[in-house]
Formats: structure tokens, sequence, C-alpha cells
């Protein structure tokens, strides 16, 4: 298992200050032969929709020197994991933490995808 990035704990509490129940830490995510695991799952459930919310968290922390490296990594990442999520869990949603809203809106320039990322400068 990978180790857990910076704000890990910091995203956690905030999902669960938020009303959130998580259920997986780290989660796995299994396609064939292939075996991945992001950050966190979690539920919640929505009383005006009468549903419940399944999402799964992928946490950025972007503290290497090269802010492009770290963006191609959480690029790949996010795209392996809505990939496989979809094949095999489609009732889950896949987002990207990050604590620093300018680099959410890296993620958000390129246009080519729909990302959805969660700034979590509020809570960190």
């Amino acid at each position: 298992m990978p180790a857990k990035d910076t704000y890990h704990d910091a995203v956690k509490n905030a999902l669960i200050k938020d009303g959130w129940a998580i259920l997986a830490d780290p989660y796995k995510i299994k396609y064939k032969d292939a075996e991945l695991f992001a950050d966190l799952s979690a539920e919640k459930t929505i009383l005006a929709e009468q549903r419940d919310r399944k999402i799964v968290v992928e946490i950025k922390s972007f503290l290497s020197p090269s802010l492009m490296r770290d963006f191609e990594i959480a690029l790949g990442q996010y795209i392996l994991y809505r990939n496989f999520i979809g094949l095999t869990e489609p009732e889950y949603e896949i987002y990207l933490a990050i604590k620093d809203i300018r680099l959410a809106i890296v993620f958000l320039m390129t246009g080519q995808n729909m990302f959805s990322v969660v700034g979590m400068i509020d809570y960190i």
C-alpha cells in the first residue's frame, strides 16, 4: 500500500466533519489483474434526494520540486481510477482533493477531461 499524503488526515477529518462516513482507508480498486489503491472512500445520505452518495477521494499534496511532474502523476492516477471504478462500481464518484485552489485550477484549465476537484483550503 502506498504511503499517506501529507494532508490525508486533514481531508479525512474534513469529510467526517461534513457528515461523510469513511468506508475504506485506503480504498482498493480491483479490475481483472490490476489492483490500485485510492486514498479514501466515503458515503453520505442525501435526504432530499433519498439516496446514498458514494465517493472515492484521491489526495494529492504536490510537494515535489516539479509541479508538472506531480500534475502528470495525479492526472494519470485520476484517469486510471475513474476508468476502473466506472467499470466495477459506477455508483461511485471520484474526486481529487488538493489543498491549494491554484493547483485545482491547473486541472480545470486542461479542458480535455472532466475533473471533480475538491479544494480543501477551508479545512486545512
